[in-house]
């Protein structure tokens, strides 16, 4: 049973995987994968409150939930999408991929397919592109079902808010860097780090140029979250 709570303002569903997927299953729109450095863009409130499901992805938003007293578990957003793909090939249903550099998403693309037997991919179009109009015309031409966007947050969650209005019917999930794991460039971290909810150190640690994003944003993250929780409102 889903409920939304709220965390800085935000409002994050609760639904276990599995509730998570069925329930994606039945809509359209928009999901957020939410991350703390999402969390810490106080632009991103109105984006995230207005999508049909939100869930929390990074293991800081876990942690900042359980600090405000919710047991959510955290749902990896590159988890979610890859089962979502693996429904519409089951389901016969239509998949559109936009973003990343030409030949990450070619390489995601063919790699898919080969995973996915009956996966249609009816639409590609790399991250590299100016004309929004094109593309958002181009998508619903295609009329997938589900849309995969890798623009790096907020660009995705924008493209996203733009794109629904013109395809009702299709789902839209912003995935971030999954494309560049699913051509085989970037490897996923091992899985003792996806049950630790440190995917993001093992990342961090091959690509060091990270270590900027990550922080401050992921202390800030959660020294506002206790304030929140623990600092008399106007203190």
């Amino acid at each position: 049973m889903n409920k939304k709570v709220k965390l800085l303002d935000f409002n994050i569903d609760t639904y276990s995987f599995e509730s998570a997927v069925e329930y994606a299953k039945s809509i359209s729109g928009q999901v957020v994968t939410i991350n703390p450095e999402m969390m810490n863009n106080r632009r991103m409130i109105e984006i995230v409150n207005s999508s049909e499901l939100v869930i929390p992805d990074g293991i800081g938003v876990e942690i900042g939930l359980r600090i405000c007293g919710h047991n959510v578990r955290r749902i990896p957003g590159i988890q979610f999408a890859h089962r979502m793909i693996d429904e519409c090939a089951c389901d016969g249903k239509s998949v559109a991929l936009v973003g990343a550099k030409p030949e990450i998403i070619d390489k995601a693309a063919e790699n898919l397919k080969n995973e996915f037997e009956n996966l249609n991919i009816v639409y590609k179009q790399d991250g590299y592109f100016k004309d929004d109009e094109r593309v958002l015309n181009e998508l619903k031409y295609a009329n997938p079902r589900l849309v995969l966007c890798a623009l790096g947050s907020p660009k995705q969650e924008l493209f996203i808010q733009e794109a629904k209005k013109l395809l009702p019917e299709s789902l839209f999930i912003g995935v971030g860097g999954s494309f560049d794991v699913w051509s085989g460039v970037v490897e996923r971290a091992p899985e003792i780090y996806q049950k630790l909810g440190l995917e993001w150190l093992y990342r961090t640690v091959k690509e060091p140029q990270r270590f900027k994003r990550i922080f401050p944003a992921l202390p800030l993250f959660v020294l506002r979250v206790l304030r929140e929780r623990f600092v008399p409102k106007g203190v």
